[in-house]
This record gives structure tokens, sequence and C-alpha cells, in this order.
């Protein structure tokens, strides 16, 4: 079984959130891109919440993020799996990653969202144990990846919105990244949103 490594953080001198997958897929590896599968529903919604065009490209997205109060990571530095899915990493080869250096680095992260029920696990079981992280705020959103078939797209979007949408109004008034929505990119935006009225 082959091993697998994540990506390093990205993460801007304002990250005050912190959202935490479990290990890139196939599709992210391949591409060396976070949530690079086209099905995918994270950069879908990090367009509308950083408002800036779903069509932008993978570095001005990442370019948005690090000027945001949003950091993005996965728990685990590598592990043993075959395909994507996080019920095939094989059991007792994770290894997280150096959260103690990363939390030191950036003292204004209060808030950790992890993307899908393996990210919490994987935290909960190979990472607090090991390091005081009792102010840090801990919540669990579905996963945004197409094998979370339970919700729809539209699902996903709508409560990933609202939740950090919320956190990020409370410590950002406005994102810092503008930029006009227009075409299919706009009609998405609003899809995704969940809102019908196109202002």
């Amino acid at each position: 079984m082959p091993t697998v490594y994540s990506f390093p953080p990205i993460a801007g001198s304002e990250a005050k959130i912190l959202i935490l997958g479990s290990m890139p897929g196939e599709a992210s590896l391949a591409a060396n891109q976070y949530y690079a599968h086209r099905r995918n529903a994270f950069w879908p919604i990090m367009a509308q919440l950083l408002q800036i065009n779903a069509e932008a490209s993978y570095q001005e997205k990442i370019a948005a993020l690090r000027s945001s109060p949003i950091a993005l990571w996965d728990v685990l530095k590598s592990c043993k799996r075959n395909g994507s899915l996080d019920s095939m990493i094989e059991t007792g080869t994770q290894i997280s990653n150096d959260f103690q250096s990363f939390f030191s680095a950036h003292r204004a992260i209060t808030q950790v969202f992890f993307n899908g029920g393996t990210a919490e696990a994987c935290f909960k079981r190979y990472v607090l144990p090991a390091h005081n992280l009792g102010w840090l705020k801990l919540s669990r959103l579905p996963s945004t990846s197409p094998a979370n078939a339970r919700l729809s797209f539209d699902d996903k979007c709508g409560i990933w919105h609202e939740t950090i949408g919320s956190a990020l109004r409370s410590c950002h008034p406005t994102p810092k990244i503008k930029q006009t929505l227009d075409g299919e990119a706009r009609d998405a935006f609003y899809l995704c949103a969940g809102n019908t009225e196109q202002k």
C-alpha cells in the first residue's frame, strides 16, 4: 500500500480560522493542489465566502486565502492509503502534521473547522493528546467531497456558508479580496449561496 503525503499549510499573517481536511485525495495529489477534484464543493464555497470569481485560477484562490482570516491544512502528514477514500487509510500508519509549530506561528487562530468526520477523528486521536490546545474552538462541518453523497452540493454550500460566514464576520468585517462575479461564475455563486436575486 503506497504512502501518501499532505501539502504544506496555506496561512496568511491574519489567519484566525483553520480549516482541516484529513489527507488530499488522488486528484489533489496528482495536481499538487488542495481539493482538485472537479466535483468537490470546497472551492465553490470559498469563492462565495471570499467574494472571488469561481473560475479564478488556483494561484488566485490561494492568494485570496492568504489575504483572508482563513488558513488551510490537513491533519495528517502522511499515511498509507489505496485510492482517495478515508476509509482506505491503513490503521496505524497515520502520522500527524506538526501542529505545535503551526499554532506557535499563528497565535491568532482560535477556531478550527474540520472538513468531515475523519479529519475531526484524526485530530482528536493524534493531535489533541500530545498538545495543550484547550483555547481552540473545534467544529465539524460536512465533508465537501463528492463521496459525501448524503448531502447535496447545495446543502453543503448552505451549511458551510452559514457556519464559516458567521466565523468570518466575527473576526473580519469584510473579506479583503473582492472581485466582480459575472456570467457563469455569477450564476454558480448565487446557486451555491441559495440566493435567487442577483445583485
